[in-house]
């Protein structure tokens, strides 16, 4: 499996991106992947918390397969990426928490930026490297000026700097950076799977309801994605992540 959902006894579900020779980086069965577990998390009644992380090292994840949508010529479809986004494409009212280390950039930022809480390993490379490569964090766009202050948004979206996790924690990105981060995530998640499910659950629906995703929302997304995949700059992208040209 792509990605591996782990239910543990105390009302935990880890879910795990294990594709550490490409550091985590998500292909399309991954990202459907990822919709089945969310779904079958806010239906499992003994799941109270997930923790979302990566497998091994060096990456919580490094974003989109590149290689592959140089294959295809297009990304995934807009539809396949919302349901793979925790508490996006499926109504997930239980907390989700981001176990982030390595390289977390991209898509793999789209993931964590969803998630209602985000510790990070002193190691944690973060960033939004789409626009130097001809292409869009459509997802990211809409959520981060939410996030952080709209100055900093811009300038991790439109610059596409890699920062610590310590400047995410300046920006108010990053909730905790810690040296264990699977430990911290741990003691995080079960402190909160031990409280009352309906009040923690009902708390993140009224918490949701400000920024939920839209149907207008959804139609700019999908049209602004469609419109890149439509430009030789994305062609030209794509082609030189295939060659290793770009890094």
């Amino acid at each position: 499996m792509s990605v591996i959902l782990d239910k543990r006894p105390n009302g935990v579900a880890w879910v795990t991106i294990d594709r550490p020779q490409v550091l985590n980086a998500l292909d399309v069965p991954a990202k459907e992947r990822l919709g089945d577990i969310w779904q079958e998390i806010a239906d499992d009644a003994q799941v109270r918390v997930a923790v979302l992380t990566g497998a091994g090292s060096k990456a919580f994840c490094a974003g989109s397969d590149i290689k592959e949508i140089n294959r295809t010529g297009k990304m995934v479809s807009t539809e396949t990426l919302m349901r793979a986004i925790p508490s996006v494409g499926v109504e997930l009212f239980k907390p989700v928490i981001a176990a982030m280390h390595g390289y977390c950039i991209g898509m793999g930022m789209s993931l964590a930026m969803h998630c209602d809480l985000r510790l990070a390993a002193t190691n944690s490379v973060i960033g939004w490297p789409e626009v130097k490569h001809g292409m869009i964090s459509g997802v990211s766009a809409l959520r981060l000026p939410q996030v952080i202050p709209n100055a900093f948004a811009m300038e991790l979206l439109l610059g596409a700097r890699n920062i610590s996790a310590e400047e995410g924690k300046r920006m108010g990105l990053i909730n905790a950076v810690v040296e264990d981060v699977q430990a911290e995530a741990d003691k995080l998640s079960s402190t909160i799977a031990g409280y009352s499910p309906a009040a923690v659950q009902a708390t993140k629906r009224l918490a949701l309801f400000g920024r939920r995703l839209d149907d207008a929302d959804r139609a700019e997304i999908d049209a602004a994605r469609l419109w890149i995949e439509a430009k030789k700059d994305f062609e030209e992208a794509a082609a030189a992540f295939n060659s290793g040209t770009v890094r």
